[in-house]
């Protein structure tokens, strides 16, 4: 990349102007759809309009309030991006972006929904599954017949134990208690979807996940251990830090810094600047 295209102070500076003026645009959204401290132009009173004309107006206040979001949320990761290309620095906060939830093209109003839940699970374990199943079926044996395992028993099929067990258990049970299953857990995700009217019984049975779409997405809510490995690099990044910071103190020890360095030494076992120094890594 050359020169003139990096990014400059002067970068960094615009895009901090556009974070604030996204968030008087967002703040501004906000208030009018709650009525403070002003209502549209040439709108009148709720009594005055009838309840379809209401309804399509808050819709517009809705929209208005989620076009600003996105705005925002642009406008900031911009500035997030500049800052740590010129500076070097990160900011503290962090907007949800379109990427991670696409722009909603549902209904304003919802009246139906469907949830949709992934939960993925590694057979850490297997004959500790087994077991379980070969348990369950001990106590009831009726939990084994399975047309599509027959001749196999928990004892010998993962499979069938496999049938046996979610058979059993609800899903949040075993997800409660997965580790007394044989299993491990690994990555899961919550969607609630919105649905323009019920669908029949029976209707999506068999192909129930292919109406799944991330523009109707209410909410979502993402487990996974990629979100703690983030953490702990800032930990690990702060450790470092402060190893290099005794480095540089062991040093000056050497050049005959002592007395500074035993009331750097009393500093530490005190516990105040490693945790300090992790604390900062955090703020940043």
């Amino acid at each position: 990349m050359s020169d003139a295209a990096q990014p400059t102070a002067a970068d960094v500076r615009a895009a901090a102007e556009a974070v604030k003026a996204a968030l008087d645009r967002h703040l501004e959204a906000v208030e009018r759809r709650a009525g403070e401290p002003r209502v549209p132009a040439g709108a009148g009173g709720a009594g005055e309009r009838d309840a379809s004309s209401a309804e399509q107006y808050a819709a517009e206040l809705d929209s208005a309030v989620y076009a600003a979001f996105d705005a925002l949320a642009a406008a900031g990761e911009t500035y997030d991006e500049l800052l740590y290309e010129v500076y070097d620095e990160v900011t503290p906060f962090e907007i949800p972006s379109s990427e991670s939830l696409p722009t909603y093209t549902g209904p304003d109003v919802p009246t139906a929904l469907s949830v949709l839940i992934r939960r993925d699970y590694v057979i850490s374990e297997p004959h500790r599954l087994q077991a379980q199943a070969e348990r369950i079926t001990e106590l009831d044996p009726d939990s084994a017949e399975d047309e599509r395992f027959e001749g196999a028993a928990p004892s010998n099929s993962v499979h069938a134990a496999l049938g046996v067990l979610f058979g059993e258990f609800e899903p949040d049970e075993i997800a409660t208690r997965h580790k007394e299953f044989g299993l491990e857990e690994g990555d899961s995700t919550l969607w609630v979807t919105a649905v323009d009217e019920p669908a029949e019984p029976g209707e999506w049975l068999s192909a129930p996940f292919d109406q799944a779409d991330p523009q109707r997405v209410i909410c979502r809510f993402d487990v996974s251990s990629v979100f703690d490995e983030d953490e702990e690099d800032l930990v690990l990044e702060a450790r470092s830090e402060g190893e290099e910071s005794e480095d540089g103190e062991e040093g000056d020890d050497e050049d005959g810094y002592d007395e500074e360095g035993d009331d750097q030494d009393d500093y530490d076992e005190d516990g105040d600047g490693a945790d300090s120094g992790v604390s900062a890594a955090r703020r940043r």
